[in-house]
């Protein structure tokens, strides 16, 4: 894996195989080792088989030390991969997922680690064991989907975009379904943010349970869920109920203004964060935009990643080892990034381009290169180097409408009232009264 290799070292999938008991029992061209590394390295080079993924593997070996490397065939690759299963790659994950660590303020809100939970649709192969699992998506204009889907479902530290924690399966079962599955993934300490699809009673009540606060939006119409004005506060928050706990909610008026226009909304977020002097209305409608940071590892992984292409796996057991080696390679990714921008004190973990950290590491695979650390640390590497040589400018505030950039057919792209433009903006925070006071309050 290149410098990669350091994030996921030989010693670690080592580790992982004999505890889930995959160590090959006698000596093999592609032992199970290799094979870890082969289905991350397919990650880096999504646009190509395995084969050919293998010729980058070894590319660098060639002629070193008199390394005598076999030749192998697309049918050994598959049944290597086959041999090797989903359980390796789910305990190295296991091992990997977590907040990376970071020196730069932009992590933590007045202590609290910021995190952010969402999902997303992926697609699978079209084939008759996928479908056994995995189903096409119905309706839509085209007639639904030509591809089975699976749904992922993440829980990622917003200032570094690294992944706490991931759950997937078929698309079938709803987001709050599969969150169920993450509750482990949540410790006191940690604020969660979440959209309206999160916005449970039953599922509040569980999350507030393991010690996290939650900030989440939910309706605000006839739809929404009764929140009773208990309390109300200085800084326009009022105290409510939801889901059996205490809360308070903010009601607020956001209205942005762009070369375009002004356009203004309404919006109401709920949140167990009870201290209104610690935590004022403004200040939480404010770091709820940062729950689009998950919208931007999705993002990553599909599209720079993966390059918009459907999954390789034929088979359910081969998606979940796919799903899980795409997930390792970020996570190795997003380390590598933030370790480069910790050695530059308070430097903006967003300032490091995903982009850049991508062609390196493939540049390092192809190179062999950096896969054993020297004696001198380097926290930074070739990779950090690359990134910190060519950081992104400082964020500004803009705003793009929620539009199909480019549609999948050209002629449902076309029609003469949709605006794709991205435009500078400003935003300006109303935080709104809300509804009367309950006769009852509480104390």
């Amino acid at each position: 894996m290149g410098e990669l290799t350091q994030q996921v070292p030989f010693e670690m999938v080592d580790a992982v195989l004999a505890e889930t008991r995959t160590v090959q029992r006698r000596v093999r061209d592609l032992p199970a080792r290799v094979v870890v590394y082969l289905l991350l390295a397919g990650c880096l080079f999504a646009g190509q088989g395995y084969r050919q993924v293998w010729q980058r593997l070894v590319g660098g070996l060639v002629g070193l030390g008199g390394l005598d490397l076999p030749t192998v065939t697309e049918a050994a690759l598959r049944q290597a991969r086959r041999r090797l299963g989903p359980a390796p790659l789910r305990a190295l994950f296991e091992l990997l997922r977590g907040p990376a660590a970071t020196t730069a303020g932009q992590a933590r809100w007045r202590g609290l680690l910021v995190c952010a939970i969402d999902g997303t649709i992926m697609a699978v192969p079209d084939s008759p064991a996928n479908l056994t699992r995995f189903v096409k998506q119905r309706g839509g204009r085209c007639g639904g989907g030509s591809y089975p889907t699976l749904r992922l479902l993440a829980v990622v530290a917003c200032g570094t975009r690294s992944i706490i924690d991931a759950v997937h399966g078929p698309a079938t079962h709803g987001e709050t379904t599969y969150a169920q599955h993450l509750l482990r993934a949540f410790t006191p300490g940690m604020l969660l943010l979440a959209d309206r699809n999160f916005a449970a009673g039953k599922l509040i009540t569980k999350i507030t349970d393991t010690g996290a606060h939650l900030l989440v939006r939910v309706k605000h119409s006839a739809k929404g869920p009764k929140l009773p004005v208990l309390r109300r506060h200085r800084d326009g928050s009022y105290r409510s109920t939801f889901g059996g706990r205490l809360v308070r909610v903010v009601d607020a008026e956001i209205t942005i203004t762009t070369s375009g226009g002004t356009h203004t909304g309404t919006y109401r977020l709920v949140t167990s964060l009870l201290d209104e002097h610690r935590h004022p209305a403004a200040a939480l409608i404010r770091l709820y935009h940062e729950r689009w940071e998950i919208e931007t590892a999705y993002l990553e992984m599909k599209s720079s990643i993966l390059g918009g292409r459907v999954l390789r796996a034929r088979t359910p057991t081969g998606v979940d080892q796919e799903i899980y080696a795409l997930l390792i390679t970020y996570q190795a990714l997003r380390t590598a990034m933030t370790d480069a921008t910790n050695t530059i004190p308070g430097l903006d973990p967003d300032r490091a381009s995903f982009t850049t950290a991508l062609h390196t590491a493939r540049d390092q695979l192809i190179q062999a290169a950096g896969v054993i650390a020297d004696t001198t640390i380097d926290l930074a590497g070739t990779i950090g180097r690359h990134i910190l040589n060519n950081l992104l400018p400082d964020r500004r505030l803009r705003l793009n409408t929620r539009t199909v950039k480019r549609a999948i057919s050209k002629y449902n792209a076309r029609g003469p009232n949709i605006d794709r433009r991205t435009y500078q903006t400003t935003i300006n925070i109303n935080i709104l009264a809300g509804p009367a006071l309950t006769t009852d309050p509480a104390p």
